[in-house]
């Protein structure tokens, strides 16, 4: 078993390193990498000039700088335009729930309030009062709410963007921020129209009719039409809602790109994919840094296996996934079936339960899942702990289990 891997790296190997690095990271695209492209350049030039400590310095750079970078989403519009509903969305909490953002038919902020995200800690949403309230004048609005402290602006409306929206939208592009326009409740507006006109009601007819009726606006008040996002706080997977994430995902910089993905709500299976995209990026760098410096080869399956780590891991990512049991317990609740009936049809929760014998089976399953797509540890020169095999084995497992979930709740509707 330890011959799978060699104990240091050798002028050869340092080319299969850069070989191998350069292979996985360039099949994702630059808008769904979790490291910059001059993060990317810097790990392949000292990888090739055989600067494993550089690299390993790089590398350990970039994953500290992904922990630790903030995400501040402010969201703002007129009162009444569904902000705190959104927020509410965001972070997969309902209404009701402790910590959840206002909701009201009244406005409901006066104050600025920030939300930190239940399972992405860097994550923080803020609620701005809405604009022109007796409080916050345009004027002086964006110096109030501390817009420098933001990544990007929300506006949210669910009638028209006011004056006060558009020349908020001027004064932030000044100060060169983004900025995005959601016309929330396109839900209400459609079943509204489809009663009214019943014979000739059209969805997207009347979807592209919204949408022209805000282009027209930003037209006549002379602002170079932005892309608007027609979104239901209350079915996130309808409408614009996975467009608006994708945009923002493609905006962020790249180091704070992880942590929103790691938000993502598990709306489609393309969502859901994203996540795990990232996740895998992050768990291969994390590999990668470990096992660059690494002298020692594998002795034995199981020996030195951490297993309250193990366990760590799988439940961090059984609850990023939204497979935790507490998870289930709430979907076992809307679905009216029991928590045992959904397990069944899960395979994360049994992870850790199987026996030594079976546990090393799987280990050995994953070794071999990894040589043969990433060309072999023994053609790398690098060393990964066996942790790291079975964290990419729970990963796929996870994300799996997430998938089957998203299908079992579509179906009950």
């Amino acid at each position: 078993m330890g011959q799978l891997f060699s104990n240091t790296p050798n002028n050869e190997d340092n080319g299969n390193l850069e070989s191998s690095f350069t292979k996985y990271f360039r099949k994702y695209k630059p808008e769904t990498k979790i490291i910059s492209e001059e993060t990317t350049r810097s790990i392949e030039l000292r990888l090739k000039r055989g600067d494993i400590q550089g690299a390993n310095s790089v590398i350990s750079d970039a994953l500290k700088n992904i922990d630790n970078a903030p995400i501040n989403i402010a969201v703002t519009g007129e009162s009444g335009a569904g902000k705190s509903s959104l927020i509410n969305a965001l972070r997969e909490i309902e209404h009701e729930e402790k910590g959840a953002a206002k909701v009201g038919v009244t406005e409901t902020t006066m104050k600025i309030d920030s939300y930190k995200h239940p399972r992405v800690k860097n994550l923080t949403l803020w609620d701005l009062p809405g604009i022109g309230t007796m409080k916050f004048q345009p004027k002086d609005y964006l110096e109030k709410v501390e817009f420098k402290k933001y990544d990007f602006f929300i506006i949210a409306s669910s009638t028209r963007f006011t004056k006060h929206e558009l020349d908020l939208a001027k004064a932030i592009r000044i100060m060169k921020k983004n900025y995005y326009f959601v016309r929330t409740k396109v839900d209400f507006d459609l079943g509204n129209e489809e009663k009214c006109h019943p014979r000739d009601f059209d969805r997207e007819t009347t979807l592209n009719r919204i949408r022209k009726s805000y282009l027209d606006g930003f037209r006549e008040s002379k602002i170079e039409e932005p892309q608007v996002f027609l979104i239901s706080n209350h079915s996130l997977s309808d409408y614009d809602f996975p467009l608006l994430m994708d945009t923002l995902i493609k905006d962020l910089p790249a180091e704070k790109r992880h942590n929103f993905l790691l938000s993502l709500p598990n709306i489609t299976e393309a969502a859901i994919q994203k996540k795990y995209n990232s996740t895998k990026q992050f768990i291969w760098l994390d590999a990668l840094k470990d096992g660059l410096l690494a002298t020692v080869p594998v002795v034995g399956i199981l020996k030195d296996l951490d297993m309250d780590r193990l366990k760590n891991i799988l439940n961090h990512y059984r609850d990023l996934f939204g497979v935790d049991d507490e998870s289930l317990m709430a979907m076992a609740k809307d679905s009216q079936v029991s928590v045992e009936l959904l397990k069944k049809k899960l395979k994360s929760p049994y992870l850790l339960e199987l026996k030594e014998e079976t546990l090393g089976g799987m280990l050995l399953n994953c070794l071999e899942k990894f040589a043969s797509a990433n060309g072999g540890p023994l053609a790398t020169g690098l060393y990964f702990r066996k942790t790291y095999y079975l964290e990419f084995h729970f990963l796929d497992t996870v994300a799996e289990d997430a998938k089957v979930l998203l299908k079992e709740a579509y179906s009950k509707k």
